[in-house]
């Protein structure tokens, strides 16, 4: 685990992007964010978590067909890698660990 170096919003958008999968273009991840959070966000702000991600190797990327309703502009899908998908297993199974440490009481009180 120590080379996995994800901030909250980074693992938030891989699991985005592994929700939506063969479909993971910068706009349809905007739209999964609002649905899921019920918040607004900027696509500038998707593009720039995106291509940070894959620069780091979590994500890869590669251009769909070019279709019609886009006037011929093909989209930019994002995919998982297997450093992704390891990454985002442990980074659960930690949470998970820790948070069936805490005593009951913690619970109790919030």
């Amino acid at each position: 685990m120590k080379d996995i170096k994800l901030g909250n919003f980074e693992e938030l958008v891989l699991l985005l992007v592994g929700v939506l999968y063969d479909q993971a273009y910068s706009v349809k991840i905007v739209q999964e964010y609002e649905n899921q959070t019920g918040k607004k966000i900027n696509v500038s702000a998707i593009h720039t978590v995106l291509y940070r991600l894959e620069e780091k190797g979590f994500l890869e990327s590669r251009l769909s067909e070019s279709t019609s309703e886009r006037g011929g502009k093909r989209k930019r899908l994002f995919y998982l890698t297997p450093f992704a998908t390891k990454a985002l297993d442990e980074l659960a199974s930690l949470r998970e660990k820790l948070r069936h440490q805490m005593p009951q009481q913690v619970f109790k009180t919030a």
